[in-house]
């Protein structure tokens, strides 16, 4: 098998370095005349720009030529390649259609570069940056049937702004303006841009909409830019309203009546108008504070919309509000659509409706969900889940779920005594889109605050060894500041862990091992939790970060008013069980660059600490961190890595997958490239490891963290394969461990073992692991 797998190899090298020679002699495909474009470059001859910004200019000014030469690799054309050797195909379909068109790219001809354009763009841009009197010309080198044409651009002297005048007027939005102009991009000194001042125009625009000009567009801004007032390539600046500004734009409004159709459909338009009367009269029975709610059913408390809704009767219009109710609206998570309409209701005295048109999505859902999975322990198993949910359930817009499922992993072949496993449980969730608490909270975020209240039951059971029963219970706050930050304040939440039908022989199989024997006692865990969310990764830049930072409080206000301390024997109790108090924090950080569109780099770094004190002298288990699986360091099995340098290979197959620790530090780091359309491929090293803070009994050798934790750091590679079907992603990643810490100190990077040709080594060293979505 091993000979085999080499003689594979040598075929699978020989036919890259093959398609690699290939590759390169893509110009034989062309025809007589016909020659490969294979770039541009600008260079700039001024010896008075600085040399940052001239690098900056040379850079812009070759991102906007066109076209874009085709794809390289090191070097090298692959996919130019490709597309000249598949065979014209006869229909859109099949393979060669698939290699030539989809795979492959066609060639970019110099026939195909318009340089007269390019030079054209050159110029344009520069006169744009500030360089009136930008020349430019072209010239084009080809050689072996390839060509690039080299732009020389001659800029002179960038010309900067020497006074900027805001033209005054009698008219109300001028008199806005003006109060606008202290903020201006525009600087007396800075260089004549294009950009600056659209942004400028938009920047006005804005503040306009905030003090009611509706109707405004930054179109109706004119920048007049003169030269020839000053010397020393001097411009200046002249912002005034054009003179064919509609009067409508320049009046300011105010908003009349608010009125809300929380059942919207194409039905309540006749003929352009509202099914009902829009008249004082008709609207009375529907007035509910200063807005109108027409609910005739009353499907909803008009209340609901009196707190998402910025708006009231009398208010000036601004576009914070306006955007702000909109997304509060949508936030409520009730409504499917939302549309906002303001229509004139008295244009003497400059005011107009607001109307907001809200249809609702489906108040009931049920859903069934099936699935099937099997792990590294020759287990094999299935989940049931079936969940309610409604979305209106008190007519407030609270939405309640409510869920039941069952669960089973059997085992399927490896070690006889393996033990089967049993879930069944059921939980309930109300989420009220407001903050109940007897104190007042604010928020003028566009995202409604809301307050969980869960409570949830699971029984498991583990045949021959045990039976746990498990119950939660929380209530708390989520609320975010704006779209990147977001708190989540658990006030209470406990968990109950209840043993029963602790058999002898799981107590006989697990002598020797405390640790395992913690796992199935009696556990009551309670007090605060708080997280906060950070993130821009849903913005448009080529750097962007996640962070996550959690704080766990266990029984600690209840440790320090009983006087508890386990180590002094003065362990407390409540309803005959102990209580755990801990402190537990988790950091998790992620960076995220994107190279271009199609290829990105991820990296995670994870540090956790928890300590336990005061009534006990142990982390319960299902507190502790694990390490491990596919979302962790793939290249080993969940819950088999760690603490320390503790080797797990002593233990049964039963017991292999509990290890924990208190201590957590994990790094990864990932290359990921798009191949084709939904095929995506990776490249990443994953390290770290768990640590206990303390082991005085020696339960687990090598596992307590001390000075040497850096030499017990695990690490692993490997590759992987992404399935983007936008509902979901498959994710499959093949990994081998490079350093094991379990291994003897000196001799735990594992280079020299590697040995893909022995089948006993793959089966022991590469991990699959298949999953859903990305690991971070």
């Amino acid at each position: 098998m091993g000979n085999k797998f080499n003689t594979y190899l040598k075929y699978f090298l020989y036919s890259g370095i093959t398609v690699v020679t290939l590759s390169c002699s893509n110009t034989k495909y062309l025809k007589e005349g016909q020659m490969l474009y294979t770039g541009a470059e600008v260079k700039i001859e001024n010896d008075t720009i600085p040399k940052k910004e001239k690098k900056e200019l040379q850079a812009a000014l070759e991102e906007n030529l066109v076209p874009k030469p085709n794809s390289t690799i090191l070097g090298l054309r692959p996919r130019l390649y490709f597309y000249n050797i598949a065979k014209e195909p006869k229909k859109d379909k099949g393979f060669n259609y698939w290699l030539k068109y989809k795979v492959g790219e066609k060639p970019v001809l110099l026939g195909d570069v318009d340089r007269e354009f390019n030079k054209d763009i050159i110029v344009n841009y520069s006169e744009n940056k500030g360089y009136f009197n930008a020349k430019a010309t072209y010239d084009t080198i080809s050689k072996n049937k390839k060509a690039r044409v080299i732009y020389t651009l001659r800029p002179g002297a960038q010309y900067l702004i020497s006074d900027v005048k805001f033209q005054k007027d009698s008219t109300l939005v001028n008199q806005e303006i003006q109060n606008l102009k202290d903020k201006t991009f525009l600087k007396n000194g800075n260089p004549f841009d294009l950009g600056v001042i659209k942004a400028e125009r938009d920047r006005i625009d804005n503040g306009l909409k905030e003090k009611g000009f509706y109707y405004f567009h930054s179109d109706n801004i004119i920048v007049q830019a003169d030269s020839t007032v000053a010397k020393n390539h001097k411009v200046e600046l002249n912002v005034k309203l054009k003179e064919d500004t509609p009067d409508l734009a320049t009046q300011q409004f105010g908003i009349d009546k608010v009125i809300v159709f929380p059942n919207y459909n194409l039905q309540d338009v006749k003929n352009g108008k509202y099914s009902v009367p829009m008249n004082s009269d008709s609207l009375s029975k529907y007035a509910y504070d200063d807005i109108y709610v027409i609910d005739p059913q009353h499907k909803f408390k008009p209340k609901i919309f009196d707190r998402a809704l910025y708006f009231k009767k009398g208010d000036l219009y601004n576009r914070t509000n306006h955007n702000l109710s909109l997304n509060r609206l949508i936030s409520l998570g009730v409504f499917k659509f939302v549309k906002n309409e303001f229509i004139v209701s008295d244009s003497l005295q400059h005011k107009f409706d607001a109307y907001y048109l809200l249809t609702p999505r489906e108040v009931q859902s049920l859903r069934l969900e099936a699935l099937g999975r099997t792990n590294s322990a020759s287990f094999a198993g299935s989940e049931l889940n079936l969940n309610w949910t409604h979305r209106n359930f008190f007519r407030g817009a609270e939405q309640f779920k409510a869920a039941v499922y069952g669960a089973f992993d059997v085992q399927m072949g490896g070690q006889s005594q393996a033990k089967n496993m049993y879930r069944a449980g059921a939980n309930v969730q109300l989420s009220i889109p407001r903050i109940v608490a007897p104190f007042r909270f604010n928020s003028s975020s566009a995202f409604v605050p809301r307050t969980n209240i869960s409570l949830g039951y699971e029984f498991q059971n583990r045949t021959d060894y045990y039976t746990l029963n498990n119950f939660t219970a929380s209530f708390g706050y989520v609320w975010k500041e704006n779209a990147r930050k977001e708190h989540d304040l658990k006030v209470l939440d406990i968990t109950l862990v209840s043993p029963a039908n602790v058999t002898d022989l799981y107590h006989a199989e697990t002598n020797g091992r405390p640790y395992l024997e913690r796992a199935v006692q009696k556990q009551l865990i309670f007090g605060p939790t708080y997280s906060y969310t950070y993130t821009n990764t849903m913005l448009a830049k080529p750097n962007t970060i996640y962070y996550k930072g959690t704080l766990d409080l266990a029984g600690n206000i209840t440790g320090l008013v009983t006087g508890a301390n386990a180590k002094k024997g003065k362990q407390k109790e409540i309803f005959g069980v102990p209580f755990s108090q801990y402190a537990k924090m988790e950091n998790d950080f992620r960076f995220y660059h994107k190279f271009s569109e199609k290829t990105n780099f991820a990296s995670r770094i994870i540090a956790g600490i928890a300590y336990p004190y005061g009534n006990s002298d142990q982390i319960p288990f299902s507190r502790q961190f694990f390490v491990g699986g596919s979302n962790s360091i793939r290249a080993f099995r969940a819950r088999t890595l760690g603490p320390g340098s503790y080797d797990p290979r002593g233990l049964d197959q039963n017991f292999a997958f509990d290890q924990s620790g208190d201590i957590k530090l994990e790094m990864n780091a990932e290359y990921r490239a798009n191949l084709y359309k939904f095929l995506n491929v990776a490249a990443f090293v994953d390290a770290g490891n768990v640590w206990l803070i303390n082991d005085k009994k020696n339960e687990r050798p090598g596992g307590k963290f001390s000075k040497d934790f850096l030499s017990e750091i695990a690490v692993g590679a490997g590759v992987g394969l992404r399935l983007d079907f936008s509902i979901l992603i498959l994710r499959l990643d093949l990994a081998m461990p490079i350093r094991v810490p379990y291994y003897e100190k000196g001799d735990r990077w594992t280079f020299n073992r590697i040995n893909f040709g022995d089948s006993s080594w793959r089966k022991d060293n590469l991990v699959l692991n298949i999953a859903i979505g990305y690991p971070f």
